[in-house]
């Protein structure tokens, strides 16, 4: 009975999602227009109802995952526990359903794009055409595949590593959404699409780990304090992401005045509401509900706040949907300049020295990555300074330039124009991919993770810090530390992405530059970890070997940048010979595509300091600690070794006499 109540709980969730959004909807959005194509009643309905759903039923496909991987504890082989296995089967059923609805919006959305029923497209056969021309249909069909690739592996996963592998690819299945609609179009399109990324990851956390949550509390309940301890928390920070970011979105959508004279600040206003509700509800669950569950195990107040938090949420989603329906208020589109419409904002002029250190553009995403991963080890350096222990200094300077790096190559000056000019491009690159990953490998981020964070007893489930150690030993972390694949990827990087093509299509696509400098980032860190990383990895090389790997790299960036000054065709000319449409001061598409190939030749140099002096250092540590081991010794056990040592040649001298 249990079980059948949750699963109708989660029904009634869905069905309330689409209902609202379909209602909304039909509210808000005009009917058919004289003299313009009606894509019928069918399409006008459907496609709001069936986005709901699937929206729904990808926030319960992420809570599901998240609550088999990171809630209920694993067991200690490594393989996930019962409730987590229920929670993958049931992930499989809503995975189908999303794939299902994400691939009935494809010809939704071509009906509704080109003003024709939506039957017609079926008999007439024009969908297949329509599709490569329509890059929301092509979004849909993105997720679809990937919601079918979580459905296949929820079912077959067993193990919490490839449990932890479908939460990444359900997450991956949100960011199409994330990069459509009103946020992904018009002035501050780079703002609007960053916040929106923020607030459809939390929001599916929350959503689909309460609903998680509710369903394990119906089933069996077994565990359900740590679970509720744990989903408590991160719902605290999941409500603070969706504030902070949804008001960001609307703030970039809707001007203040119209947020009560239209229909779509209406709609943003009635999402507040629900968010505070969330919030209010969320806090007495919280306050209450965890503690009764935790010290008593009665899970009454925790099913009944839950219920209704769950059914709230699941409205705040068909809100949402309306909303991405609902025109934004104002007519200002067409008067946006051509580097707005490009770019999401305006250039002020050539890229001075003043203009690159002073005119700063935060970045969402990795601005506040550096921030809050500064914080994070700053407070660990913090707890163990607190208990007694020692925090080299310098490894704490080293991250937080790390940091400061990728705060400036994303949102300073250089950040702001390198969407415009391959050589400020080329900059952003080289510091992302060479400068940065260097510093933050010096950092020791891990080991200080380890180190502040506390253990699981014998017998408990395993935390944060069973987790990272899961990651380091992974078989995945130690094929991508191999020399070989390190090298690969680091220098192979340079070549596959400038000279196949994908740079071209990139350019014009925001979600594409946010892509590029976490390739940049990750795959820097993956080569410099194992050559001068403090953490531990799963394959530690000789000193040689390690500055082989860096000397191995220096021919193959010299050769890119040599190929870039020497080339007579312009990378991604036609983005560029476009925008520059709207820039009275662009520069030359050749030479500025030359002086970019410049910068990557020279700035090998910088890196390669860093990891010599690095090594220099980690070298004479080494010796130094070495030595004070061999003193400990001799002290301890009379200076056996070096007794040892002279007998050894005292009776090498006495063989070598000769004889009388």
């Amino acid at each position: 009975m249990r079980g059948r109540s949750s699963a109708g709980l989660l029904a009634v969730g869905l069905a309330l999602a689409g209902v609202v959004a379909a209602v909304l909807a039909s509210v808000t959005v005009p009917g058919a227009v004289p003299g313009l194509p009606d894509a019928g009643t069918v399409t006008r309905v459907g496609l709001p109802l069936v986005r709901a759903v699937a929206e729904g039923a990808g926030a319960l496909t992420v809570g599901l995952a998240l609550f088999a991987t990171f809630l209920a504890p694993p067991k200690r082989n490594g393989y996930v526990d019962v409730a987590g296995y229920a929670a993958l089967r049931t992930a499989t059923w809503t995975a189908a359903l999303w794939a299902a609805c994400a691939a009935a919006l494809v010809p939704l959305t071509v009906a509704d794009a080109i003003g024709r029923p939506v039957g017609d497209l079926l008999d007439v056969g024009v969908l297949s055409g329509a599709v490569p021309n329509l890059v929301q249909a092509q979004r849909w069909l993105l997720t679809a595949a990937l919601a079918a690739v979580v459905a296949v592996g929820s079912r077959l996963a067993l193990s919490w590593g490839w449990a932890v592998v479908v939460l990444a690819v359900a997450l991956g299945g949100l960011l199409p959404l994330a990069v459509n609609g009103h946020s992904s179009a018009g002035g501050s399109h780079d703002v609007a699409t960053n916040s929106l990324l923020y607030h459809l990851v939390a929001a599916s956390l929350w959503i689909g780990g309460l609903a998680a949550l509710l369903a394990h509390g119906h089933r069996a309940g077994s565990g359900v304090g740590l679970v509720t301890t744990r989903f408590s928390k991160m719902a605290l920070v999941c409500w603070v992401v969706m504030a902070a970011s949804g008001v960001v979105n609307a703030l970039v959508r809707v001007p203040l005045g119209d947020l009560v004279g239209s229909d779509y600040g209406r709609l943003v206003l009635a999402k507040v509401a629900a968010l505070l509700a969330l919030g209010l509800i969320g806090y007495r669950q919280r306050e209450r509900s965890v503690r009764a569950v935790v010290a008593s195990g009665d899970r009454s107040p925790l099913l009944r706040l839950g219920m209704v938090e769950v059914l709230i949420m699941f409205g705040t989603i068909g809100l949402a949907v309306a909303l991405g329906r609902t025109p934004p208020p104002g007519g200002e589109v067409h008067q946006l300049s051509i580097t707005e419409v490009l770019l999401g904002y305006d250039l002020a002029g050539p890229p001075t020295l003043a203009r690159l250190v002073l005119d700063w553009r935060f970045d969402l995403v990795y601005g506040t990555a550096a921030l809050v991963a500064a914080a994070l080890y700053l407070l660990g350096v913090r707890r163990l300074r607190r208990r007694g222990d020692h925090w080299p200094a310098g490894r704490t300077v080293a991250w937080l330039l790390g940091w400061a790096v990728v705060l400036v190559a994303t949102s300073s000056g250089i950040g702001r124009y390198s969407p415009a000019m391959f050589s400020m491009h080329m900059v952003s690159h080289m510091l992302l991919s060479m400068l940065a990953p260097a510093l933050l490998v010096l950092g020791g981020a891990m080991t200080l993770a380890l180190r502040a964070l506390p253990a699981a007893g014998s017998g408990a489930p395993p935390g944060p810090r069973e987790w990272l150690l899961a990651l380091v030993r992974s078989p995945l972390a130690r094929v991508l530390t191999h020399p070989v694949v390190a090298l690969a990827l680091f220098v192979g990087s340079f070549y596959g992405l400038y000279f196949s093509g994908l740079f071209d299509a990139a350019l014009s696509e925001h979600w594409a530059h946010l892509t590029m400098n976490a390739h940049f980032l990750l795959v820097g860190y993956i080569f410099y970890w194992p050559v001068i990383g403090i953490d531990p990895a799963p394959r530690r090389l000789p000193p040689l070997g390690r500055l082989a790997m860096v000397f191995a790299s220096l021919p193959f960036h010299a050769f890119f940048g040599i190929i870039l000054m020497s080339s007579q065709t312009v990378i991604g000319g036609e983005f560029y010979r476009t925008l520059a449409q709207g820039l009275d001061w662009a520069p030359d598409l050749l030479s500025d595509q030359r002086l970019g190939g410049g910068l990557a030749w020279a700035s090998g140099e910088l890196p390669l300091l860093v990891v010599l002096l690095a090594l220099l250092i980690q070298w004479a540590s080494a010796d130094e600690r070495a030595g004070r081991r061999a003193d400990r010794r001799a002290d301890s056990d009379g200076d056996a070794d070096l007794t040892a040592y002279n007998a050894m040649l005292r009776s090498l001298a006495e063989r070598s006499e000769p004889r009388s």
